[in-house]
């Protein structure tokens, strides 16, 4: 856990606690909706497993949500400054961990004209929604591994 934790003002805590709630009621909903469609004889909830599975590959290797969590907060980096921010990852590892990202559609690779050139990477448009959507998750762990605490 980084040290300090970031400490809140209790409105602003409080404020993230009701937004992180909304969310999972609106993934309750979401659930429900689903399960009322996945009973038939095409779409089982073996079908909607195999689904979900297959829709959540892309985050489960190796420095995926690193680099993807980088890319949400920074909004924009060169790949020396996410190198320096992913200590214990290779070159090698984040130019592949990229390559993928950007042909999953996640990542987009920007070139400005130099000289010299430069090369920045930042999250496409599928790659910001994935990362709203994942921000109330990660603020409820932060707050549950009190990296965020009341103050």
């Amino acid at each position: 856990m980084p040290e300090p934790p970031l400490l809140l003002e209790k409105q602003s805590f409080e404020k993230i606690e009701r937004l992180i709630e909304q969310t999972v009621e609106n993934g309750g909903e979401i659930r429900s909706e689903l399960a009322k469609h996945s009973t038939g004889v095409e779409h089982t909830v073996e079908w909607e497993v195999q689904a979900a599975v297959e829709a959540l590959n892309v985050f489960g290797s190796r420095w995926t949500i690193e680099i993807l969590s980088t890319l949400y907060i920074a909004k924009i980096m060169r790949f020396n400054e996410m190198k320096v921010l992913l200590s214990g990852i290779s070159s090698r590892t984040l130019s592949d961990k990229l390559q993928f990202l950007m042909s999953e559609g996640l990542v987009e690779r920007i070139v400005d004209d130099g000289p010299p050139i430069r090369v920045h990477y930042q999250l496409s448009s599928h790659g910001i929604q994935c990362g709203r959507l994942l921000s109330p998750l990660v603020a409820h762990l932060k707050i549950l591994q009190g990296s965020v605490k009341n103050s």
